[in-house]
């Protein structure tokens, strides 16, 4: 199969589709690779290393999008990107379709089919592709939140760990997934005062056993939130729907209970957000004021250590990557419904509920392929 790994053009990424090991790999099972040049660059992966790993390099981007039957990418497609899908390819990435109906109609139109990571699931009810972004971006998300309450950054000026004699900050993680788990090892290990919200009475006890006590668990309701939101120094939004859009937990005028310079990370921004006041953010300009909070919304956060995002991303996907590119791509998904779980789009039809859901579209079920 002809596999294409194009350049990714969304402001401030530089990650890549897959390392040149993961290229030697397809390259040796008889695959034809054609790498965009200086598609890894920016990361230590140059044109010669993809040259020596057996791909192709070229520099003609229209050229790799138009002639690939396999698109392996990090983000959802550009406006431009997706004017270039023709019928019969199949597109590989992450799509989080249900935060843009635009994008949607793109891959529509273009009667391609779009598989994406983040909704393909495993034996346990895993989401495998989405895990290591998620997990890159929750430990980010205590970072950049950590960097935003400075006042040079119109934060409060609070010191998450906090000092000898003087109380740490509060950090308020609204979901006990992979995002908040991660976020939340991050906040204790800064020795900040954390909570974590959950609707599974389950996952609040493991995370209780897990953490020995250094980490507060409660029932995710709204009247807690709002009880917990106003004395926050740091909000994280971690909720997850897979496919579907995020559900909004804190609400614009929920704003005026929080502290002034208060700090709202949202990771679930990709899916529209769980902050109603969230707006997609890039890292060349990653924060706005809202009644005074400030907003962290970048919508491709693992993109800002994009070689450890790369490295994670490839070995997560290259399995997957095998099974497409050495079968039928809908054969294999008939005969895997984990795999299937990923198809969101197919010759002009909606396949993923969540992103049906959204746009009040019909959907299709595997068995109609």
């Amino acid at each position: 199969m002809r596999i294409g790994i194009p350049k990714e053009i969304k402001v401030h990424e530089y990650r890549v589709g897959m390392t040149p090991n993961g290229v030697k790999e397809l390259v040796s099972q008889g695959h034809e690779l054609i790498v965009e040049t200086l598609a890894g660059d920016k990361i230590g992966f140059s044109d010669q290393d993809y040259l020596s790993a057996g791909a192709k390099i070229s520099n003609n981007r229209e050229e790799i999008w138009k002639t690939s039957e396999l698109i392996i990418k990090v983000k959802e497609p550009q406006p431009d990107e997706a004017k270039l899908l023709n019928e019969g390819q199949i597109l590989f990435t992450y799509l989080h379709l249900a935060a843009s109906e635009e994008l949607t109609d793109d891959l529509l139109s273009s009667n391609c089919t779009a598989i994406a990571y983040e909704t393909i699931t495993d034996s346990n009810g895993r989401l495998p592709l989405l895990a290591p972004m998620s997990e890159v971006a929750g430990r980010m998300s205590v970072q950049a939140g950590a960097h935003s309450l400075e006042i040079s950054q119109q934060g409060r000026g609070v010191l998450l760990a906090g000092v000898p004699g003087v109380t740490p900050g509060k950090v308020v993680i609204l979901g006990g997934g992979v995002v908040g788990t991660n976020a939340a090892q991050m906040a204790i290990g800064l020795g900040a005062d954390t909570t974590i919200f959950d609707k599974s009475p389950d996952r609040l006890r493991e995370l209780d056993t897990l953490y020995h006590g250094k980490l507060k668990t409660c029932y995710s309701t709204r009247e807690n939130i709002l009880e917990a939101i106003q004395t926050a120094d740091l909000v994280i939004g971690a909720v997850l729907v897979p496919g579907a859009a995020a559900p909004k937990l804190v609400r614009k005028e929920d704003l005026k209970l929080m502290n002034k310079g208060a700090v709202i990370v949202d990771v679930a921004i990709d899916q529209g957000g769980c902050f109603e006041t969230s707006r997609a953010t890039t890292h060349q300009d990653p924060t706005y004021l809202i009644d005074d909070i400030v907003h962290y919304c970048v919508a491709n956060m693992p993109g800002a250590v994009a070689r450890t995002s790369t490295l994670a991303l490839t070995n997560a996907t290259l399995p997957y990557i095998e099974k497409l590119a050495g079968a039928d791509p809908i054969k294999l998904m008939m005969n895997d419904s984990f795999l299937a779980a990923g198809l969101n789009i197919h010759q002009g039809e909606v396949y993923c509920p969540g992103v049906a859901e959204a746009f009040n579209r019909s959907l299709r079920l595997i068995d109609q392929l």
